[in-house]
Formats: C-alpha cells, sequence, structure tokens
C-alpha cells in the first residue's frame, strides 16, 4: 500500500512561520468556545427536579413574588449549565406568563428564581425548567401544578351585650359584625357563657348565623341567677375560625323568665298594650339600668305579640349609632321597617326612672326616623 506522506510547502521564510504552514495539519476542537453551535455528539443532560412550589400546593396571594427552585441536574459534558424556567397558565406551556433563561446554578445543589411580580390569585399555574450548556438542552422537568389564592382571614368580632346586670334568666346575646378577607363562605358566630374568666366550665355553648348587621342570640336556656357569669363570641366559616371577642361579664338578678304572653307574672294576664306594659314595668325598681330598659321594651314586644296585639308585629328599634341602651332606643317600640314603619314612645322618662304610657297613634312618615326594628 502507498503510504501518504504530510507534505509542507516551504517558503523562504522565518523558521516559526512555516512550521504552521504544513498542509494537512489538524486544528483540535475547543468544545467550551462560545461559538460551538449545535448539540455535542455524545452529551447527556439529565432532567433537573422541581422543589418548590411543590406539585399541588397552594400559594398565598401576599407570600409572593414567589421563589421557583430546581434540584440541580447532571451532565456528562464538560461545559457548565445554566437554568431555564418557565411558567405557564395552561399545562402544555402555550401560554406562558414567565421565561428566564440562562440562570447559572446555585451553590447549594439547587438553583433558583425570583419572580418579578405577584400572580394573580385564584388561578391554577404551571411551572417547569431545564438544563441548558449552550450547545445541548436537557429535557424539561416534569409539569407542577400550583395555585394561589386569598387567604380568608375573620377578624375580632365585638361582644355588645349582656354586660352589667340584667334581669333575664335568657338574656339577648348581641354581637358586632367580625370583619373578613378573602373568600370568606356563610359566617356563624359561637357563644360561650361560663361562670370563670378561663371558660374552663362552661354553663353555655350555642351557635348561630350571622344576621345583617348585628347579630343576635337569645339564650336557649336559663341561665343561673345571682352568680357571676362570664360570655365571648367568636366568627368562624367552613375553613376558618377567627380569634375570640373581648370577654364581658354580667350578671342576672330578679330572673325574669324569656317567655312572652300576656304580662307574664301578672294577675288576671293583662290584655291591652298599656296594662301589658305597666305590668312588665312593675317587675323592675327605679331607677332601671339601660339592660333593663332593653330587656323591658324587648319582653314588652314579645307580649305585645303573643297577645295578638293589632299593628304588629312589635320590635324594638336598633339604632344606627350611639352605646346607650346597649345601641337601642331606650323608650321606643316599633313595628316594621322601611316606608311603613311605625314607632310609639311607651316611657315617659327614659333615664331609668320613666312611667309607661301608651298612645293608640303611632309616628310614622316624615315624623319619625326609620332604623331597624327588630321584631321579637
Amino acid at each position: 500500500m502507498k503510504q501518504t506522506k504530510l507534505r509542507c510547502i516551504l517558503p523562504t521564510l522565518p523558521l516559526l512561520v512555516t512550521i504552521g504552514a504544513c498542509v494537512g495539519a489538524e486544528k483540535s476542537e475547543n468544545v467550551l468556545a462560545p461559538t460551538v453551535a449545535g448539540p455535542i455528539p455524545g452529551v447527556a443532560i439529565t432532567p433537573p427536579h422541581a422543589v418548590n412550589p411543590a406539585q399541588g400546593s397552594s400559594v398565598a396571594v401576599d407570600a409572593q413574588p414567589l421563589n421557583l427552585v430546581l434540584q440541580n441536574a447532571t451532565t456528562s459534558g464538560v461545559r457548565p449549565l445554566s437554568y431555564r424556567f418557565e411558567v405557564a397558565s395552561d399545562i402544555n406551556f402555550a401560554s406562558k406568563i414567565f421565561t428566564r433563561e440562562e440562570i447559572p446554578p446555585g451553590g447549594d445543589g439547587r438553583t433558583s428564581v425570583r419572580l418579578p411580580d405577584r400572580l394573580a390569585p385564584e388561578r391554577t399555574y404551571y411551572w417547569r425548567g431545564r438544563a441548558e450548556d449552550g450547545a445541548n438542552s436537557g429535557p424539561f422537568s416534569s409539569p407542577v401544578t400550583f395555585n394561589v389564592f386569598t387567604p380568608i382571614v375573620l377578624g375580632r368580632p365585638q361582644a355588645i351585650s349582656p354586660t352589667g346586670t340584667v334581669d333575664t334568666l335568657q338574656p339577648r346575646f348581641v354581637i358586632g359584625r367580625a370583619s373578613r378577607t378573602g373568600p370568606v363562605g356563610r359566617v356563624a358566630y359561637v357563644v360561650q357563657v361560663a361562670d370563670n374568666e378561663g371558660f374552663g366550665s362552661k354553663i353555655g355553648v350555642w351557635a348561630v348565623n350571622e344576621g345583617s348587621g348585628r347579630t343576635t342570640l337569645d339564650a336557649p336556656v336559663s341561665l343561673p341567677s345571682g352568680k357571676q357569669l362570664f360570655w365571648r363570641t367568636q366568627a368562624y366559616e367552613a375553613t376558618t375560625a377567627g380569634p375570640w371577642s373581648d370577654t364581658l361579664a354580667f350578671q342576672v338578678v330578679g330572673g325574669i323568665g324569656g317567655g312572652g304572653g300576656g304580662g307574664g307574672g301578672c294577675s288576671p294576664a293583662p290584655t291591652s298594650p298599656l296594662s301589658i306594659l305597666s305590668c312588665n314595668r312593675n317587675q323592675y325598681g327605679t331607677p332601671m339600668s339601660e339592660s333593663q330598659i332593653v330587656s323591658l321594651l324587648r319582653k314588652t314586644a314579645k307580649d305585645f305579640n303573643a297577645a295578638g296585639i293589632s299593628g304588629g308585629p312589635f320590635g324594638i328599634l336598633r339604632k344606627d349609632s350611639g352605646a346607650n341602651c346597649n345601641g337601642y332606643s331606650c323608650d321606643i317600640i316599633c313595628a316594621g321597617n322601611g316606608s311603613s314603619q311605625k314607632q310609639w314612645d311607651v316611657l315617659i322618662d327614659a333615664t331609668g326612672i320613666g312611667a309607661p304610657t301608651w298612645s293608640g297613634s303611632p309616628k310614622s312618615g316624615s315624623s319619625i326616623v326609620v332604623r331597624t326594628c327588630e321584631i321579637q
């Protein structure tokens, strides 16, 4: 076989130049050169592993902007790896929300990138990543699904009444509305009554659905008379419970029952508005506390309804502002709401001394300020 020999053209030049001019000499390829294009044969890059957020996780909207974290890939090549991150609103990544590439690997075996902005809440997102070396790209990590949500937060409700002394064994608990944020469902309140401030020994625990404005609950059982009691309330919904309200103390004095029906202990049972009102007023001393005034009005309205007094059904008038008489009018019994509301002044003096009074002609129309009438 004929052998081929390298042939050098040696012009009359300095020796250093003529050495590099040999025809057939091969130049070695530098795989780290940035000019290398296309995949380098034999190089395998593994897919990275998505660490955070994890598959199926939920991210609170206020825990953003989000950090995407990958467990680093490995390569059989010599070129250094960088990472590409993608976030999309669909699992096929046709609608990309975020793309970032050429992220250098982290020194702890993980690589992360922080999104520049918050993602919109109440939506589902998908993210993935892959490693690249400038000439070769590894496969993407498995797509990870996560959602961003607005957390539900319920605030502290206001325990309004009873407080101080009350004259009914079944007082009405009045609760101020708890604040809330997020996609809150139907809210209810739990009421706890105990004979100690630590609520270690509970006398009663009841729940009531939230009403419009203030929420009220009549104690479903008779409470002990002459004993210091404590109560508190808490708002809750299907997934979340809020903090407890401040604790209020009260004491049942006298202990008039909670039932209606024509004036309670009077005999014979009164049947006219003034006689029912007078009978109920006689159950109290002079002067009356504001809580006692409200109890008198509430019981009278119940007794009017039980006795079938015309013009009802009757209730007590809740004020829009002010704390006197636990947020209720101190001398009015009402019927109806809106433009058809009627109001009766039933106490000559509503300062705790007043005698009962009744006029068959109620105030209505432009002569009254229409507020919420809580039917009893």
